[in-house]
């Protein structure tokens, strides 16, 4: 009996040890203490909070003073063709009227640019680029200078110039050059210019012109390039703002011997070199985007939505029905993610997606007004592209949130919308584009996952 006794005994203790092993392992389950009364009490994980989304065209994103010329074209079917043309100020270095000997002699004029090693698109064709001299004054320009936060977007600082602002330039390039761009390999891009004006030049140089006499001076006489892309261009390249315009000269020194040397105008002021960058959607379900049309919805847009660096192209991300959730009384919010898809083809291809991306919280007027920050730090979050799997799923971006739910009951965070970008020096400096992935439905796969405790 007494044995009887200890077997049913273990048989009960083991049940109870395993019902709470089980309990304990998947946290999924909601446990009530009384099921004659609804208070559930456990930790619930949802998928299904509403996202909408749209393109968003940008106003003023300032490209100048970067460090990063663009020059080139690029398309594709689903959104269109891009196209960066660049300007800039020269200066006169360290030309000095002394520097060059009475006898010496012209001998010809280059433009010299250096690949940063970036680009976007197909570099295996012909580029082409044509030097302009600029006939208008490059300027700066200052967006909403007041100090309402409203009205100014969150990466502007001060006066710059934008990647929508054009300056007029000589329809007569002083020079072009075709070339194949090995950006891997090659070291300078050199661009032969007209003599005519080279011997201006020169000619100024030795006499001791005023307009050699300063870079303001030199800004007035010469007002600026401008690197204009060919039509049939197939790549972005970007170049650093380590340029020079060098006079190639020649003098016989007191030795009898012929000596070839250069006088160089570098880039003056670099806060005036910027890219001015456009985009042809002409074709594609995006072509009634822009500033005075800034959203389109997924619904119009066949289910795609896009973001692009330097044309100020974002997604813009709403939840609807995410306030209701976290005004719930009953609801204690233990982890949020946002999950951004797209699909694999894109690796490794002429037009790869940004290596990562980041959130800008923009007002009711679409203006961007703050960053989201990784929780509780100061520093901007950013999700890094997390590739495919040997399962066929698509590569993705993933945000932690929980910061921003915690936010959103505030009222400054009324009537927002999230901005999925990319990092404001793409924003600024590339052309990077990420093109969000759809599901059967044609709805893009964007997915906010959240994990609760009810109560």
């Amino acid at each position: 009996m007494i044995r009887n006794f200890k077997r049913r005994y273990i048989q009960f203790l083991f049940s109870a040890l395993l019902l709470i092993g089980i309990s304990a392992c998947n946290k999924d389950i909601s446990l009530s203490l009384d099921n004659s009364r609804d208070e559930s009490m456990g930790i619930v994980p949802i998928d299904s909070i509403q996202v909408n989304a749209s393109t968003y065209q940008l106003d003023d994103v300032p490209t100048s003073g970067t460090g990063v010329i663009l020059v080139g074209k690029n398309s594709n079917t689903t959104t269109g063709s891009v196209s960066a043309t660049s300007y800039m100020r020269l200066g006169i270095g360290n030309i000095t009227t002394a520097s060059i000997p009475t006898a010496a002699q012209y001998d010809s004029i280059t433009f010299v640019l250096k690949p940063n090693k970036y680009f976007y698109g197909d570099t295996t064709k012909t580029q082409t680029i044509a030097v302009h001299e600029v006939t208008q004054q490059i300027t700066l320009k200052e967006v909403n200078s007041g100090a309402d936060i409203n009205e100014r977007p969150v990466f502007v600082s001060g006066a710059a110039i934008y990647n929508n602002q054009k300056f007029a330039y000589a329809p007569n390039a002083l020079g072009t050059l075709s070339f194949k761009p090995f950006v891997n390999r090659l070291d300078s891009v050199s661009i032969k210019l007209d003599n005519t004006f080279g011997n201006k030049l020169f000619s100024y140089i030795k006499e001791g012109h005023s307009a050699i006499s300063s870079d303001d001076n030199f800004a007035e006489f010469f007002k600026g390039i401008a690197l204009v892309p060919g039509n049939s261009n197939t790549a972005i390249i970007g170049y650093s703002d380590t340029v020079v315009m060098q006079i190639h000269y020649n003098f016989i020194n007191a030795e009898g011997f012929k000596v070839n040397s250069v006088a160089k105008f570098d880039l003056g002021d670099k806060a005036y070199q910027f890219n001015n960058v456009e985009a042809d959607r002409a074709g594609t379900p995006f072509s009634t985007l822009s500033l005075t049309n800034p959203e389109l919805k997924s619904t119009v847009t066949e289910g795609d939505v896009f973001l692009e660096g330097s044309t100020g192209t974002v997604v813009k991300i709403t939840f609807p029905t995410l306030l209701a959730l976290v005004n719930d009384p009953t609801v204690a919010i233990n982890k949020a993610e946002l999950v951004i898809e797209t699909e694999g083809k894109y690796y490794n291809s002429f037009f790869n997606s940004p290596s990562s991306v980041i959130l800008m919280v923009a007002n009711s007027g679409g203006n961007p007004i703050s960053m989201i920050n990784s929780p509780f730090t100061t520093t901007i979050q950013q999700a890094a592209y997390s590739g495919t799997n040997n399962f066929g799923a698509n590569a993705k971006y993933t945000f932690n949130l929980i910061e921003y739910l915690n936010n959103i009951k505030k009222e400054s965070f009324y009537n927002t919308s999230l901005f999925l970008s990319v990092p404001t020096t793409g924003l600024f400096s590339k052309t990077d584009r990420l093109i969000v992935a759809k599901d059967a439905n044609n709805n893009p796969k964007i997915k906010l996952n959240i994990l609760y405790t009810k109560f």
